[in-house]
């Protein structure tokens, strides 16, 4: 065969590979708890799909499709004189202008699930990332940056609708400066089992054991960022009220915790709060109570929790030396409507020798009626 004969050969079997590349990178991701697959970006795109650091083919990050300008950075690698920082492994991506990358993945339709993914600022303006799924979308706000690495991981949740959904995160804004936009990096997912209501505990998921994933090799809890009241919770159903600020997701294997395996840290003084709603009957009394402590992150000082609910408030001092330890704390109010917010707040700001913002975990959180409990012991 001559030299022209085999290159017409080759040109067809170069655009039926590009082609199953393609049908392999629609395929529906299966939603087993973890990292979604390549959700590190581990597998590289093909240098042949690249110019430069920018990815040019739609589907050459395998299992995503990216649109816009979307680069593909190593770890170690400048903007200038500043370091990138890449999140897990040696990858990550960075969404430039309007850009997106978007994975399908397979789901069971009336379930909810939470999205966990890292993210970190390149840029001094006020970064934001839109995550979407069908018709659900939420805004998260990531220019507070919560850790000394320069990067932390956010949750965010949404109900099924269909049995194969895309998951889309957008960078919606625009910057003259080419270079900036978000890193993006560690995508993984987890079933949210429905919150329960024991007899003896009125709040739902009051030992916040149910939540987002959080990786086991991520030392940094996962940032829950604020919702609107009718968007789905990834701590259902404690909603977090605030205008940019989280809270944080910290586990027993990078924390102390008081109880169980999870629990909440608050980490910005009065400026997000953990709220939920809760049925109550006018005029009876309830008692509340909870842990107050701190995560043994070297967050030291005066710590204070304040919950409140109707009437009732309650401030829960405790002193950290920043090696764990908790106290418990109480709260009893009478109820003025058939349906009560319980609200936690952080009684005060707290930071790091590095820098960085803290504050105290609360956790193991119950609620009865006290006029039941009450006849309970009596009887």
């Amino acid at each position: 065969m001559t030299r022209r004969g085999r290159e017409m050969v080759q040109v067809p079997r170069r655009v039926a590979l590009l082609l199953l590349f393609c049908m392999a990178a629609l395929v529906a991701s299966d939603t087993t708890d973890g990292l979604l697959p390549n959700g590190n970006f581990e597998e590289a795109p093909d240098r042949s799909q690249m110019d430069g650091t920018r990815v040019t083919g739609r589907y050459a990050i395998p299992r995503w499709e990216s649109c816009g300008c979307v680069e593909y950075i190593c770890s170690g690698q400048k903007q200038g004189d500043m370091v990138l920082p890449v999140p897990e492994g040696a990858h990550a991506v960075r969404l430039g202008n309007e850009a997106s990358v978007q994975q399908q993945l397979s789901v069971t339709p009336g379930t909810h699930y939470a999205i966990t993914f890292s993210a970190a600022r390149t840029c001094a303006q006020a970064e934001k990332l839109n995550v979407t799924v069908g018709a659900q979308s939420g805004e998260l706000p990531i220019q507070t940056v919560y850790t000394s690495s320069g990067w932390d991981s956010y949750s965010w949740a949404f109900e099924a609708k269909d049995s194969v959904v895309s998951l889309t995160v957008h960078n919606p804004g625009y910057d003259e400066d080419a270079a900036c936009g978000p890193l993006v990096d560690s995508f993984a997912i987890k079933t949210l089992l429905p919150p329960q209501q024991s007899n003896y505990n009125m709040l739902k998921n009051g030992d916040f054991e149910e939540g987002p994933y959080i990786c086991p090799s991520t030392s940094c809890g996962v940032m829950v960022p604020p919702m609107d009241e009718d968007r789905y919770s990834p701590l259902s159903p404690w909603m977090i009220m605030s205008s940019t600020k989280s809270v944080r997701y910290v586990d027993a294997a990078h924390y102390a915790v008081p109880q169980g395996a999870r629990a909440v840290q608050l980490v910005f003084g009065a400026e997000s709060a953990l709220v939920q709603e809760v049925c109550t009957v006018p005029g009876l009394p309830y008692k509340m109570e909870f842990s107050v402590g701190d995560a043994a992150d070297g967050c030291t000082g005066s710590l204070a929790v304040e919950a409140y609910a109707a009437g009732g408030r309650v401030t829960v001092p405790y002193e950290s030396q920043g090696t764990g330890g908790f106290t418990r704390g109480a709260l009893e109010f009478t109820a003025t409507e058939d349906r009560t917010r319980v609200v936690f707040v952080s009684a005060s700001y707290n930071m790091k020798s590095d820098g960085t913002v803290c504050g105290p975990v609360v956790d193991d959180a119950s609620l009865v009626c006290a006029q039941s409990h009450a006849r309970r012991l009596l009887l």
